[in-house]
């Protein structure tokens, strides 16, 4: 499991991961303060899909998902003034 958010305050999308396929564990934890924290995946760094609603948090929460090889990376969007999420995969 990677750490791929640690301390996060505002809107945007952590560094690449590199996925080498199957099941995998997301979790999401932290003040949201308002925030949404997804997990989005890509087959080639520049194009990203929503891995969906099981792995999509507006508090703290775990999920399961299963890809093929692939990039992964997580997405905050609507951080508020209290947000400090964190996420592992």
């Amino acid at each position: 499991m990677a750490t791929i958010l640690n301390g996060t305050t505002a809107n945007g999308s952590s560094a690449l991961i590199d996925w080498t396929g199957g099941t995998g564990t997301f979790w999401a934890w932290g003040t949201f303060g308002g925030a949404t924290v997804a997990l989005e995946a890509s087959p080639d760094g520049a194009n990203w899909f929503s891995v969906g609603p099981a792995v999509t948090f507006t508090q703290n929460g775990v999920g399961g998902f299963s890809l093929g090889p692939c990039r992964l990376r997580a997405t905050v969007s609507n951080a508020g003034g209290t947000t400090n999420v964190n996420a592992a995969a």
